[in-house]
């Protein structure tokens, strides 16, 4: 919520800064204190319960980076937020931010597209979940990713048009490691350089690179060279433009395992939300 007078030229970029007066608390409630407020397109990732009243809000601006911030009295029956917090909502967002406070705080957010299908399915939801937490995951703070904001945006609008989460989240594991600078030579052994040709690959949490049947060690998965091939199309079409996806689901199963398992070998954290996929 924005009170006094905004003044500010809007930028062309997605952030834009407004300046707006707003009334100090405590000590300095007499007085009216100048304060920066800034305005951006984003994406909701996660919130949190923060106190009795309100909530903890990580967001993605795009052009700001993934930053935190409280929503105030979020929690409550009658909040100005609605349902604009729920998670990968796209939202236009207005927060103030003080140098010397980590956490932003959220005076106002607007929708700009929702995807209550998706959000209010059991099912859908455990993929929305991962796409949650891996962008967490991977994405810096205060860091803008015009591709990740686009990528998730795109996985998100998929799952809520087709209803279903196997397509969209495979590609989206995949352009995500890729993005990462992750994505291992998918053409020969990473240990002994043999190429593997028609053979499998194989693939673990615990390794960087695919390997070929004499390297490869036990606990190992196969990546076959079709799950190979859709990831070259991956590479080169845009995810609504895929079709068939019944004939491709254990492709996709394989191909999502092991992008997810190269982000958990990469950032070093394990993902929760991916053991949720097999009861889905």
């Amino acid at each position: 919520m924005r009170d006094g007078t905004a003044y500010g030229k809007k930028l062309s970029s997605a952030c834009a800064i407004r300046t707006c007066f707003f009334t100090a608390s405590g000590a300095a409630s007499a007085r009216r204190q100048l304060m920066p407020a800034r305005e951006t397109e984003a994406i909701i990732l996660k919130t949190f319960p923060l106190g009795e009243a309100d909530r903890l809000v990580s967001f993605l601006g795009r052009a700001s980076g993934r930053m935190r911030g409280v929503a105030p009295g979020a929690r409550r029956i009658k909040n100005r937020y609605g349902s604009t917090l729920e998670a990968l909502s796209h939202v236009q967002i207005w927060y103030v931010e003080r140098e010397t406070r980590e956490l932003v705080r959220i005076q106002e957010c607007e929708s700009l597209e929702s995807f209550h299908k998706a959000q209010s399915d059991y099912q859908l939801s455990t993929g929305l979940a991962v796409v949650s937490e891996v962008s967490e995951q991977v994405l810096p703070e205060h860091e803008a990713s015009e591709s990740m904001f686009r990528l998730i945006l795109l996985t998100v609008r998929e799952i809520e048009r087709t209803r279903d989460w196997r397509l969209p989240l495979s590609y989206f594991a995949f352009w995500t490691v890729r993005l990462g600078g992750w994505l291992p030579q998918f053409d020969r052994c990473a240990s002994c350089g043999t190429p593997f040709g028609s053979q499998a690959a194989y693939q673990a949490t615990w390794e960087a690179g695919l390997l070929c049947e004499k390297c490869r060690r036990s606990g190992m998965r196969p990546l076959h060279l079709e799950a190979r091939q859709l990831a070259e199309r991956f590479a080169n079409e845009r995810v609504d433009r895929i079709t068939n996806v019944g004939a491709l689901a254990g492709l996709l199963t394989e191909l999502r395992e092991a992008a997810l398992n190269w982000i958990e070998h990469h950032t070093e954290r394990h993902l929760k939300t991916r053991e949720f996929l097999e009861s889905a």
